[in-house]
């Protein structure tokens, strides 16, 4: 048995690349099972130091600090996507990286994740990829507005992205001596955006979340619906999808897709993410398996849980100086509180989330 298929068993340490309140979730699901968890973060007092102890702090390039972390534990995952896929490659070399590094060098760039998804022929909005001002007014001719100028990587909650019409004036919107790459997409006029979180283990078995229906209000989620209103065979059609990515991508571990439904039912992919995702923390309350724990399954080489819901859900989160409303919301009915342990709240910064859990309805 290779130290790539072992069963990685409990009391064994799982390192977690990133502190916020999806490092502190893959934690506390950690810890249900018998492991521990070592963070490594740039940021002191990060949520997911209030439930380990095992810590390092040093920036994600520090391959000094990456090495020492890297050999302290016995599997390493992340909690967020653009982690440097150079650092993640680096600590393979000593000690399992789950999602694979390569998956990160996808799904943190635009351009490649969506040459990817071209690859192996996933529908995607029509794009191109632009390095300056000219390439933008070519790629125009062809992409007519409304398209969406988005940055090439470390974009989230719409960050970087700008959108254009017909009358916009793109040497306004593209900063001057700016060289940074961007890509152009076709503005999608969906009827709805879902999401499936899809779980692949070493051994290729796959277990797949059902659909969420996910409303963003300013770029930054703030409900997701389970299950989603979508027909029967669309639902099943966006597992086929995720099923089909996750094994070309080559999966191990946990991946988020967002979807676009258009108004006549083809569902686009929009985003990858390989690691638990904002729109599946209903799955806390009402699966029999979390994301969280699935995580833990599938990186430890484990058998994958039932993605099985005993619950409908609606999950919305709490953003800003909403978190001042938590006596409040506690005592709802049917809901389910969760707090991340952020000290400063800021205008859309996300502080925990509410799931208020319903019983299941036949459809």
């Amino acid at each position: 048995m290779t130290s790539q298929s072992k069963v990685i068993q409990p009391g064994s340490v799982i390192g977690i690349v990133g502190g916020g309140q999806l490092g502190r979730m893959i934690a506390i699901a950690a810890h249900r099972l018998g492991y521990k968890a070592h963070i490594f973060c740039e940021e002191k007092n990060c949520p997911a130091s209030e439930v380990t102890n095992l810590l390092t702090i040093a920036k994600y390039n520090n391959f000094k600090a990456l090495s020492r972390f890297a050999k302290k534990v016995d599997v390493v995952t992340c909690e967020f996507e653009n982690i440097p896929f150079e650092s993640l490659r680096y600590i393979s070399k000593i000690v399992p990286v789950r999602p694979r590094w390569q998956c990160f060098k996808i799904a943190q760039n635009r351009s490649r994740e969506k040459e990817f998804l071209k690859k192996i022929n996933i529908e995607t909005a029509p794009f191109a990829t632009v390095n300056n001002l000219d390439e933008l007014s070519k790629a125009l001719q062809d992409i007519k507005p409304p398209c969406i100028l988005k940055t090439g990587q470390l974009g989230y909650d719409g960050k970087g992205q700008v959108k254009i019409n017909k009358n916009t004036k793109i040497n306004r919107i593209w900063k001057r001596g700016e060289k940074s790459i961007k890509i152009l997409e076709k503005y999608i006029d969906f009827d709805k955006e879902i999401s499936v979180i899809i779980a692949r283990s070493i051994t290729g078995k796959i277990a797949a979340y059902d659909p969420a229906e996910n409303l963003h209000r300013n770029h930054i989620l703030a409900r997701s619906t389970v299950p989603a209103k979508i027909p029967d065979r669309v639902a099943k059609e966006a597992k086929k999808i995720a099923r089909k990515i996750a094994v070309e991508i080559g999966l191990v571990g946990l991946l988020a897709i967002e979807m676009f439904v258009t108004k006549d039912s083809r569902i686009i992919v929009n985003e990858l993410a390989p690691r638990p995702h904002n729109s599946g923390h209903w799955s806390i309350d009402c699966n029999y398996t979390s994301q969280f724990e699935q995580t833990v399954r599938a990186v430890c080489n484990l058998k994958l849980g039932s993605c099985k819901r005993h619950s409908n859900a609606v999950m919305e989160n709490i953003l800003g100086s909403e978190v001042r409303n938590w006596k409040r919301i506690i005592g709802k009915k049917n809901t389910r509180l969760h707090l991340y342990g952020k000290n400063q709240s800021r205008p859309g910064r996300k502080m925990g989330h509410i799931t208020t859990v319903s019983p299941l309805k036949k459809r």
